[in-house]
């Protein structure tokens, strides 16, 4: 078996037992939050003991928090995460329903972040203009500055009330009928505003990180040393500057890509995109542990995932990685 496989098993094990740790971690601190979910399940301002109590013993809410923390851990392993208290159906469900929307949303914005931003990076670094650098570098600070939410009621003022170019809210026109190309084009218009949003909050931290990492680069002694033999600058650039001073922008990328799927639930409520972040809300105000907990579940695994991946990737751009 080769370095490089046995680089992936070992770091993909390593998951395992991070996703329990955070799955405990989570589960503590939700249920120690004061409050009592059997009273928002009954429906009841003021409800009896004997109801509080029939609804703990109903959904286990009863037993001691490690024997609930192991039953928990039991359905995981079953696939199963529980039974929602306040839609009345599966965690599964709820989850696999909206999903597929987050990670449209998250992982089109990270892709475009990445790409624009170690563009905009390249571009300032290998022409020294001090004027376009700083320009890039005002921007950068500023979209950086700006929340989510804000930047996306700009939006919707500027593009959608004012210009009527794209729609305000979400994923596709409910009534019309498209299929095929038209379907994908629909979900595309719906797609621009909330991916734009995201991808200009996302954008400053690529350009900041390759843009201080392609100086660093510059300054070690390799690239003097091929300066001074005369290799041509375009080259040193490209071959070696630019291919070093990315990985810590890949670095990012995963985390980036792992940690959007939880930073998304504003920009997913004010353009009421179908994702997970209204159902997130509505867990954490209604007190419905076992859907907290999925969500919770499935963002740890993304981002688990996500640098799994980030991982293998530096590993394969820096076969120094593989032997650590």
């Amino acid at each position: 078996m080769s370095s490089f496989a046995r680089y992936i098993i070992r770091r993909s094990l390593s998951i395992v037992p991070m996703v329990l740790l955070i799955v405990a971690l989570n589960f503590f601190i939700i249920h120690l939050a004061p409050g009592n979910p059997a009273q928002l399940i009954s429906g009841l301002e003021q409800p009896s003991v004997e109801v509080v109590k029939a609804l703990e013993k109903q959904y286990g809410l009863d037993k001691p928090l490690v024997v609930q923390l192991g039953l928990y851990y039991k359905n995981i392993f079953q696939g199963n995460l529980g039974y929602s208290f306040i839609y009345g159906t599966s965690v599964n469900g709820l989850i696999s329903e909206r999903i597929g929307a987050t990670i449209l949303l998250t992982v089109s914005a990270a892709v475009i972040a990445f790409a624009l931003g170690t563009l905009l990076a390249v571009l300032a670094g290998r022409r020294k203009t001090r004027i376009l650098d700083s320009i890039f570098s005002v921007l950068s600070y500023v979209f950086y500055a700006m929340p989510s939410f804000w930047l996306a009621l700009v939006m919707i003022l500027l593009f959608s009330s004012t210009f009527k170019l794209f729609p305000t809210s979400g994923m596709f026109n409910v009534r019309a009928s498209y299929e095929g190309l038209a379907k994908l084009w629909d979900v595309l218009h719906h797609l621009f505003l909330p991916c734009l949003t995201l991808a200009l909050i996302q954008i400053p931290v690529f350009f900041r990180v390759t843009r201080s990492s392609i100086d660093q680069v510059n300054q070690d002694e390799y690239i003097t040393t091929f300066t001074a033999i005369g290799l041509p600058r375009k080259k040193i650039f490209r071959k070696y500057v630019l291919k070093n001073a990315i990985l810590p922008g890949i670095t990012i990328f995963g985390l980036t890509l792992g940690y959007s799927i939880a930073g998304a639930a504003l920009v997913e409520i004010v353009f009421a995109w179908p994702g997970m972040g209204r159902l997130m809300l509505d867990a954490v105000f209604r007190r419905d542990y076992n859907l907290l907990l999925g969500i919770y579940f499935v963002m740890a695994v993304c981002i688990c995932v996500a640098i799994l991946l980030t991982d293998v990737v530096y590993a394969f751009v820096d076969p120094r990685i593989r032997y650590q």
